[in-house]
């Protein structure tokens, strides 16, 4: 098996000893994306941004690994207020191909840094 690590400046930086995203015969595999904004290093407060934020974060990571949300099989979003559900997903359902990836949304998560939401996602490489 091959893998490497995948890293973009276009994405908040890992937060802790693990990678932006490994690609792996075929696959990659991206770590949770926040809604941090990278030019700033700040998350919006507002549910809907932050998960406009944390698409835009998972699409940079997926580019720079030669992929794009099209290329998702699977998402599992993490969040801290199930009454978030909605919003959610009305923005994810505007950003994700047709059709959707499978998903996984466990809510009620605690987050680190007061973050409201983390994507994570596996994805096929084209061609």
């Amino acid at each position: 098996m091959t893998r490497h690590a995948v890293s973009t400046d276009a994405a908040p930086p890992a937060i802790g000893p693990y990678s932006q995203a490994i690609v792996a015969n075929g696959f990659v595999f991206c770590s949770g994306t926040s809604g941090i904004d990278p030019a700033t290093g700040v998350a919006p407060d507002g549910i809907e941004e932050q998960t406009e934020q944390a698409l835009r974060n998972l699409g940079a990571v997926l580019a720079a690994a030669g992929a794009s949300l099209a290329d998702l099989v699977k998402t599992t979003i993490f969040y801290t207020d199930v009454e978030d559900f909605a919003a959610i997903n009305a923005v994810y359902a505007r950003v994700m191909p047709d059709p959707p990836p499978a998903r996984s949304a466990p809510a009620n998560v605690k987050l680190p840094r007061n973050l409201r939401i983390s994507i994570e996602g596996i994805a096929v490489l084209p061609g």
